[in-house]
């Protein structure tokens, strides 16, 4: 029976007596671009965070390529392959964008350069923009810096979380090409997403949360055929 490398159990997860979480359970599969979609307060962004260990389950269950991860700091979870993009990108303002990339790479022990070019590769501007203080930088420019941070820790298992909030349209659909490009290249990616037609466009199979719940979860394909979904989170 093959295992698959993300498994999400039932979890409860609370912000304080407030539970976030009511039982989500759901799995990735090596080698997919899976996608969590939704409207605000859904539990989108505190399934990615349960996962990374940065707000731990306290019922349940998740495992990683079969290994139970659920009490795991978050700094062993990154070594163990997972990392994240977060929700609003969080770059060091003061620092240089090719210094928030080594960021991403700070607990390997191997040469970095390969991958640095690789990201350099994917997003040219952050090439352009190296010795720029992040800070300075576009909303479209601190995404990529975002993205290509997470990507320097080497991950099996990429998490982003709204990767296409507050910037420009033409510099979402090039985020999105190179979401494509990074999972074409061997990296499994869980998307969480508020603009659902780009989701489900990228995406093999998609969950939809609402209220800490899985309310419906199929291919992508389905869920685009779905009336509940269309109205919900289409615009139709």
């Amino acid at each position: 029976m093959t295992v698959a490398l993300l498994e999400v159990e039932d979890i409860h997860t609370y912000y304080g007596n407030i539970e976030a979480l009511k039982g989500v359970s759901l799995t990735v599969e090596e080698g997919e671009i899976v996608t969590l979609i939704g409207s605000n307060g859904a539990g989108k962004s505190t399934t990615l965070r349960s996962i990374s260990g940065l707000t731990p389950p306290r019922e349940g269950a998740i495992r990683f390529g079969g290994r139970d991860i659920t009490a795991t700091p978050p700094q062993d979870i990154v070594r163990l392959g997972i990392s994240q993009s977060p929700e609003g990108r969080h770059c060091f303002a003061r620092m240089t964008a090719r210094e928030n990339l080594e960021l991403g790479a700070y607990l390997r022990r191997d040469d970095v350069a390969a991958d640095m070019e690789r990201v350099f590769e994917l997003f040219p501007r952050l090439k352009e923009r190296e010795r720029q203080k992040a800070g300075t930088m576009s909303g479209g420019e601190q995404q990529m810096l975002a993205i290509g941070r997470a990507l320097m820790a080497k991950p099996k298992l990429l998490l982003l979380d709204e990767p296409s909030m507050g910037i420009a349209p033409i510099l979402v659909d090039r985020i999105y090409e190179t979401i494509r490009e990074i999972n074409e290249q061997g990296t499994t990616i869980l998307l969480v997403e508020q603009n659902a037609n780009h989701a489900l466009d990228t995406a093999r199979r998609g969950y939809v949360l609402a209220t800490g719940k899985v309310a419906l979860a199929d291919d992508s394909k389905a869920l685009r055929s779905n009336p509940e979904v269309q109205k919900a989170y289409l615009g139709a």
